[in-house]
């Protein structure tokens, strides 16, 4: 099910999204980004659209992903 970011308090999306990228270890290549930072990427990408929300009933878990990649059938 997808969760429109907007209506998350602003406290609970940046916990969120910070356990995200904490989880994700994603390579920033050469230089590396601090976690605020990383944190202010992913919230760029939800306000784009490049990323949604999205709540596991099955496992009962919050994950972030690209649009696309989502199949709610």
């Amino acid at each position: 099910m997808l969760i429109p970011w907007q209506q998350l308090s602003a406290e609970t999306l940046d916990s969120v999204i910070e356990s995200y990228v904490l989880r994700e270890g994603t390579d920033y290549g050469w230089e590396e980004k601090s976690l605020a930072e990383k944190v202010e990427d992913v919230r760029a990408q939800l306000q784009r659209g490049e990323a949604v929300l999205v709540w596991s009933e099955l496992h009962e878990t919050l994950n972030i992903m690209p649009p696309d990649a989502f199949d709610d059938e």
